[in-house]
């Protein structure tokens, strides 16, 4: 007979780990799902729906020795406590947490640790979200982080809770393109896009803004919760350091919430997802009114949300097993493509200054492009076709020339993906283990349910979960507890081309459905 710690156990092991226990082994078919003995579930207060109480603070960790500043970079930190249990949701305003950027791996541990230490919160009751901007922080980030999380300690009071959802569809665009020719490509600044004419399609986005609201029980805010999906990488005119969409959006909700209120911004699943006009060269890239937009869409939603008193706080938290990727063929093929393009570019006459010039006659006049009307029409008269031969050579050397930097162009975003692709087949290779250990969490604060990834998911990846899941405001968290880089859908990762998220990825195809599964199980427990 199991003991009740026993049972609890079992009731909470997925059928992988159940099978391990029960067998002592795990089938092929299933490998990788979850490692056994890894999985560590938290209730927080499962069968309490006391009074929350929660406290708020930000403290600017702006890096100001970076260079020129265009606005404030934060780290914003909301304690809750419900009579048992204490959760601190922390956002930092940097591109992630751990592997890139000026936040190295040991900022989690740490700042877990020290909280435990000092303040009393389990470590797995600590969640920390980057909002992904590419803004740089300051080198005392954690003792920044530790400050904020202190002073939201410090200003405990009662709270009532409520959650709603808002819509934003006008600043961001899906940044993959399906190619006529089969396979994607994506948008960046690192390379040109593809010819408009190879083009097919575009992929989805999730207009939804997740928000969560907790008020004094004066009436008066103290905290926004927001999560919505889009990379804040737009970038400010100034070229200056900034805290892009998220920062200007969170200004407007506590600029109108109420005094004192702190909002804090949780990145969605944005792997796929860029500003609208990211390649704009008419106009200085400019993220405000894009933040702007953003900060109104969730103070229209947050104005429509009734707040309740009697709000349950739960959290479960689950370390699961995804399998890494080998990219070994996929670099081969890569090769082989870019020694196909090297190979197909033509000898021209022209370089870029005889180019230019004939790119914009031919352009003002197709049919006379070499000289005036009346000279061609005297070489019919003279039987003559000088300048017809001439305006033939010139077409056939302005089409080799535009092949060439069509070729040049696919060569570029060729290579910049075959490094990507052999740095993480080293990295893989030298991590010793055939599986990556990912820490997901499922929140619940009232009606406000959440799923974090440690990563950046493709936007199909949270469209998934939240049509799949039971309750009916869900939102999904990318670049939650670690970076694990993109994430890719399994269709995606099997992409005939290149583009950045299928090739800076250190996860094989399977991973989508290991993942998903797991959300699906933790927010039916929530």
């Amino acid at each position: 007979m199991m003991t009740k710690t026993a049972s609890r156990e079992w009731h909470h092991m997925s059928p992988v780990c159940r099978m391990y226990k029960h067998t002592g082994k795990i089938r092929p078919h299933v490998f990788g799902i979850i490692s056994a003995g890894i999985a560590v579930l938290l209730l927080l207060g499962a069968a309490h729906a006391d009074q929350l109480t929660a406290g708020a603070a930000k403290v600017d960790i702006t890096g100001r020795d970076a260079g020129p500043v265009n606005d404030p970079l934060y780290v914003k930190a909301l304690v809750i406590k419900n009579g048992v249990s204490t959760f601190a949701i922390i956002t930092v305003d940097a591109v992630a947490i751990g592997e890139i950027g000026k936040i190295g791996n040991d900022y989690l541990p740490t700042v877990r640790a020290r909280l435990e230490k000092e303040l009393n919160i389990p470590q797995t009751n600590v969640l920390t979200n980057a909002s992904h901007c590419h803004g740089v922080v300051c080198e005392d980030v954690v003792e920044r982080t530790i400050q904020a999380v202190k002073e939201a300690s410090q200003t405990i009071t009662p709270v009532n809770a409520g959650a709603g959802s808002g819509h934003e569809d006008r600043i961001m665009e899906n940044r993959r393109y399906a190619l006529k020719g089969g396979g994607e490509a994506d948008s960046r600044h690192a390379y040109s896009l593809p010819p408009d004419e190879d083009i097919a399609g575009i992929g989805p986005i999730d207009p939804e803004i997740g928000v969560l609201r907790l008020d004094r029980t004066d009436g008066q805010t103290l905290a926004v919760v927001y999560n919505f999906a889009c990379h804040p990488i737009q970038g400010v005119p100034s070229r200056g350091n900034t805290a892009d969409i998220i920062g200007f959006a969170s200004k407007v909700i506590e600029d109108n919430a109420g005094a004192g209120t702190i909002a804090l911004f949780l990145q969605g699943c944005a792997g796929d997802i860029n500003p609208a006009h990211y390649k704009d060269v008419d106009h200085p890239r400019d993220a405000e009114p894009l933040g702007n937009l953003l900060g109104l869409s969730t103070m229209h939603a947050f104005r429509k949300i009734q707040c309740k008193n009697d709000a349950p706080l739960k959290m479960i938290s689950e370390t699961i097993e995804l399998p890494r990727a080998d990219h070994a063929q996929r670099i081969a093929r890569m090769e082989a493509e870019r020694e196909r393009l090297l190979q197909s570019l033509k000898g021209a006459s022209l370089n870029l200054k005889t180019f230019l010039p004939l790119v914009v006659k031919y352009g003002l006049s197709n049919a006379f492009p070499s000289g005036y009307a009346h000279r061609y029409l005297h070489e019919e008269t003279m039987n003559w076709d000088f300048l017809k031969k001439l305006d033939a050579e010139n077409r056939e050397n302005m089409h080799r020339y535009i092949e060439n930097i069509h070729t040049m162009e696919e060569l570029t975003r060729v290579q910049t993906n075959l490094d990507l692709l052999r740095k993480h087949q080293a990295d893989n290779a030298a991590a010793g283990k055939p599986t990556v250990s990912a820490e997901i969490m499922g929140v619940r604060i009232g009606d406000f349910v959440l799923v974090t990834f440690p990563g950046e998911p493709s936007v199909q990846i949270g469209l998934n979960i939240k049509k799949a899941s039971p309750h009916a405001l869900t939102f999904v968290t990318g670049c939650t507890n670690g970076y694990l880089y993109y994430a890719p859908t399994e269709e995606q990762l099997r992409n005939e081309r290149s583009a950045q998220e299928d090739s800076d990825c250190i996860l094989a195809p399977e991973w989508q459905a290991i993942y998903e599964d797991a959300a699906a199980r933790i927010l039916k427990d929530l």
